[in-house]
């Protein structure tokens, strides 16, 4: 199947059955995930992976999206809410480790990275960061559907409860936005046997020549 067919076959998947997503697979998109586009490459943002049913069962209390608590695994992504410069040194060094080079080398990159993100205000890095993440969230998505795997993209669930039952606060994150996993119940999921509907191409798309 091509890519086309692939993202024709994906849906927001409504109800999933009880089949596990198996480790090789998880991570795998964790993998493709991890190597999405990221500004300047500093991943401000972490993904937190809730295997625990019953944990799962909690964040799901309360909320419209009966995904968080079904599905095989919940994919929740969290950014920071600050851009600090131990986190750019920290990526400095890093990428001079990984490239074998010396920090020197990358001076103007840190000095660029210091002035640009440093001289912004937190919220202006934290919208940024979230933003981040969900370019993150789409490679997920499509990594996912790479592998016939079912997933549920969502908002709209209790992000200070999200926060508190994983610990994020402490680790200077906010959650923005979740992404369950999982194989679709396709004999009980109403939209399983739909077609995909997007707008025309020629409606979608603008050629500026």
């Amino acid at each position: 199947m091509n890519i086309i067919d692939t993202l024709k076959w994906r849906y927001a998947t409504k109800k999933f059955n009880e089949q596990k997503v198996s480790t090789a697979d998880l991570n795998t998109i964790l993998e493709a995930t991890n190597l999405s586009a990221s500004s300047t490459g500093l991943q401000p943002y972490r993904v937190f992976v809730v295997e625990n049913d019953a944990l799962r069962k909690q964040l799901a209390e309360g909320s419209f999206n009966a995904q968080i608590a079904d599905s095989s695994h919940l994919l929740v992504f969290a950014a920071f809410e600050k851009v600090t410069k131990e986190q750019i040194d920290a990526y400095i060094a890093y990428v001079a480790s990984e490239r074998n080079i010396a920090e020197e080398a990358l001076a103007d990159f840190k000095a660029a990275l210091v002035g640009g993100l440093l001289s912004r205000s937190d919220k202006d890095n934290f919208d940024w960061a979230a933003r981040q993440a969900y370019i993150a969230l789409g490679t997920a998505l499509i990594a996912a559907a790479e592998l016939k795997i079912d997933s549920t993209p969502m908002e709209g669930f209790d992000n200070a409860k999200f926060d508190a039952l994983l610990g994020l606060t402490q680790k200077g994150l906010k959650s923005v936005v979740a992404l369950s996993l999982g194989y679709r119940d396709a004999e009980n999921d109403y939209f399983a046997s739909f077609k995909k509907v997007r707008i025309p191409l020629s409606d979608f798309a603008t050629f500026v020549k």
